[in-house]
């Protein structure tokens, strides 16, 4: 599973998440330490949202071609990329990604593992997602084994300066800052907190709230969305 990692609040340069920490995510790439694999060999990539923004594995190869034909006609030649990461995107766009993350990500989900029954695959699902209009961040913890790979936030910033005053980095941050990563980047005590099994976090200004998650089917019998 990918180790990745979401930012939202003070800008902050590339360096002092990838390389700088302890446990940074290049390290964890090369040694993660609550990972599936010894090594992460799938690759890797940087998005980012600006302020002023309006806004493959055997098992996927059986099914691409089927939720692939399940994404909006007037979005299909929008997909660049051929990996589960891309259909998945476009699939909760087609379930109405901007208007209802949640919601929409629900849908993707019970699609898929719906998608995959039909071809005899169980356990299909295994995800940690973050999407963002440019002012909120959801962030989805979810399989369909109900052991999700790992996924932590950070705790708020007063709360982080208070526990370490004499840490200069909660120092220069703003305390809207939260990190969202697949494992923390140190051992600082008391900095980090798992996102729970089965549950999506929202990361906004003023704070952050946790929900229970669960895909969501259509009715009937199994059919596509």
């Amino acid at each position: 599973m990918c180790r990745w990692i979401a930012c939202s609040g003070t800008p902050v340069l590339l360096s002092q998440i990838l390389f700088q920490p302890e446990h940074s995510l290049i390290d964890q790439s090369l040694h993660p330490r609550m990972g599936a694999e010894t090594t992460n060999g799938d690759g890797f990539g940087i998005g980012w949202c600006p302020q002023d923004t309006e806004t493959a594995d055997l098992e996927f190869r059986r099914i691409r071609r089927d939720l692939a034909l399940a994404v909006d006609p007037a979005l299909y030649a929008d997909i660049e990329g051929s990996n589960d990461s891309d259909v998945m995107f476009f699939l909760a766009l087609t379930f109405g990604l901007p208007e209802d993350p949640p919601g929409a990500v629900a849908r993707m989900a019970g699609s898929v593992e719906t998608t995959a029954q039909s071809h005899g695959i169980g356990q299909p699902l295994q995800m940690t997602v973050a999407v963002t209009d440019g002012e909120h961040v959801w962030v989805f913890r979810c399989s369909s084994e109900g052991r999700s790979r790992s996924l932590y936030v950070s705790t708020k910033v007063d709360a982080l300066r208070a526990l370490h005053p004499d840490v200069s980095f909660p120092r220069e941050l703003s305390d809207e800052t939260r990190l969202v990563v697949s494992e923390p980047l140190g051992d600082l005590p008391g900095a980090w907190k798992e996102v729970p099994e089965s549950s999506y976090g929202v990361v906004q200004p003023g704070g952050g709230v946790l929900h229970r998650f669960r895909p969501e089917y259509s009715a009937g019998s199994g059919a596509l969305w």
